[in-house]
């Protein structure tokens, strides 16, 4: 028996997903239906992959997929979330900047323990999950101080419509430090660029404490990770570049060939 998902969010990231589906690259799966912001999008995803077009999130519940691959925006995953996991309904989350609300990440985690279900957080742009959350955990459990933080370099542009923004960014010849503090405060300032930071925080030390910082570099195309989790005689890096966000598609991809595999790489 296949196991029966669906996608929430019919855009870039989704179709990757999609298309990977269908392509044969996730053979232990059944694609049951998608669905979109637009009626119109779910419609052309779903003729590609020969899945079912669902108008809404209730719609593509009937189907009784037992995974939701979330490719849509945080808003969606405060508006899903919750209700989809007490029904019993894994959720895969691409929008993790949605867990920025401590609120919500609380709700989130009781819910998904009152209908038995699990959240799963894709890489997405960075990685390394795995390897961060064990140096914190040594740290735990030793009593020994850790410290995490992760460090961008990205385009002037990505900084657009956000505070540290100044048109002295588009003519500067060298890189420019635009943005250094907590995790917690990086999340205030940029709260449509946060999903790495939330990632990064919630693998780590907990937005409180784990750093952040922001270059602009001239001429600079696509995003740079380096993220360091660090404590006495261990000390991971993870640094990670990317000229595309395909890249999160196909986290998504990679993360449900290893919930099928008979062998796990965690």
């Amino acid at each position: 028996m296949k196991t029966k998902f669906g996608i929430i969010g019919c855009g870039f990231l989704g179709n990757i997903v999609a298309k990977a589906w269908k392509d044969g690259l996730l053979p232990d799966y059944e694609l049951v239906g998608v669905t979109s912001r637009t009626f119109a999008s779910a419609e052309k995803t779903a003729a590609a992959t020969g899945c079912k077009a669902c108008a809404d999130l209730d719609q593509l519940l009937a189907l009784e997929p037992e995974y939701l691959v979330e490719t849509a925006s945080v808003e969606t995953v405060r508006a899903i979330a919750v209700p989809v996991l007490r029904r019993g309904i894994n959720l895969v989350v691409i929008s993790i900047g949605a867990f920025a609300d401590q609120e919500l990440y609380q709700q989130v985690c009781a819910a998904a323990k009152e209908g038995g279900a699990k959240v799963h957080l894709a890489n997405g742009a960075i990685g390394g999950f795995d390897v961060l959350q064990t140096v914190t955990l040594m740290a735990q459990a030793q009593q020994l101080q850790e410290t995490a933080g992760i460090e961008t370099h990205t385009g002037a542009m990505g900084f657009r419509n956000t505070p540290v923004w100044a048109d002295h960014l588009l003519t500067d010849t060298e890189k420019t430090t635009v943005f250094t503090g907590s995790a917690k405060e990086a999340i205030a300032a940029f709260p449509r660029r946060v999903n790495v930071a939330v990632a990064t925080s919630l693998a780590t030390t907990g937005p409180e404490v784990t750093g952040v910082t922001m270059h602009s570099v001239p001429g600079w195309t696509g995003d740079d990770h380096r993220i360091t989790a660090e404590i006495d005689g261990v000390k991971a890096v993870v640094d990670i570049y990317s000229r595309t966000s395909a890249i999160a598609g196909w986290s998504v991809v990679a993360l449900l060939r290893n919930l099928s595999s008979p062998v796990c790489f965690y």
